[in-house]
């Protein structure tokens, strides 16, 4: 497989708007896409005959663009991303790149690269040990202060708990023996909102509040979006998030705090635009592509596609 084919990979288990997004703008480019789910991809190690066999792909595709990465057991999801990483290797743009998926899929691992660089995030801590683990919840308890429980590897809110002195820590076998625990961020007034940056190829092209009756402000949880006028520090963090982890285009999260300071929450290398194209003046999947598109130039594959 070493010809390049002109047709374009769209790496997802549930194309949905976002899969129809995309497949219009590629199509604005002249650009044949298909649907690819990782859980049919396969490898074949056989040293110079070594192959990597893509359903409905008679050649390598000229570019991979990764919507969903489905989650399995720890084996299943490495070697979904050894999938990608293959596809890297073989020279072909997968955007965004396998490493960059891992670094932010990884929470514990952005929320420490955050923190060595200097970058506002909640004090957080990590340990195996219950005994640790109930020992920290109720130092900080005692100081009237809130925690939030978090599975590792997780997206949408899902298995996010408050705990109090009521609840005491969730065992749950979502969180894996480990323990992810961070403080809660008090917002001013109780409004409970959050802001997502949509930041793509290093700059932030836009933002938006998510307003929610409960603390979990996903947009999947039922939070309703508004537009939010970038300003110079909302740019700064995000644009810097997404340098320290090296991703081309990134969802940043960020809360603000009841003093007014920001908080970068959460880095996702597969976020989501349905809400965010919602209150936005331009197509964010066209810019996304346009992007993508840019990067498979550069790399010298798009030359049949630029006549």
């Amino acid at each position: 497989m070493k010809k390049i084919g002109r047709k374009v990979a769209i790496i997802t288990d549930d194309p949905g708007w976002h899969g129809e997004q995309l497949k219009s703008s590629l199509n604005n480019y002249g650009l044949e896409s298909s649907y690819l789910s990782l859980t049919n991809c396969s490898l074949q190690i056989a040293g110079e005959n070594s192959t990597i066999k893509l359903p409905d792909f008679d050649t390598l595709p000229l570019g991979v663009f990764v919507r969903g990465v489905p989650g399995g057991t720890l084996e299943q999801v490495i070697f979904r991303l050894n999938i990608l990483h293959t596809l890297n290797n073989y020279g072909i743009v997968v955007y965004n790149s396998p490493k960059a998926i891992e670094r932010t899929v990884d929470k514990p691992y952005t929320s420490i690269t955050l923190a060595y660089s200097g970058l506002p995030t909640p004090k957080t801590w990590i340990c195996e040990s219950t005994k640790q683990a109930n020992q920290i919840v109720e130092k900080e308890w005692i100081k009237n202060n809130k925690i939030i429980q978090k599975p590792l590897f997780g997206s949408q809110g899902i298995g996010i708990h408050l705990i109090d002195q009521a609840t005491g820590l969730i065992y749950d076998e979502k969180f894996a023996g480990v323990y992810y625990l961070q403080e809660y961020i008090e917002r001013k007034d109780d409004n409970f909102k959050d802001i997502r940056v949509l930041v793509v190829d290093g700059t932030a092209k836009a933002a938006m509040t998510r307003h929610s009756n409960d603390w979990i402000t996903n947009r999947a949880r039922g939070a309703s979006c508004e537009l939010l006028e970038l300003n110079e520090k909302l740019s700064y963090l995000s644009e810097t998030a997404c340098k320290v982890l090296d991703i081309d285009y990134a969802g940043v999260d960020l809360i603000e705090d009841k003093n007014g300071s920001l908080h970068i929450i959460e880095v996702n290398s597969i976020p989501a635009w349905f809400g965010l194209q919602k209150v936005v003046n331009f197509n964010v999947s066209d810019c996304l592509i346009k992007s993508f598109i840019k990067k498979i130039t550069k790399n010298n594959s798009l030359s049949a596609c630029t006549n």
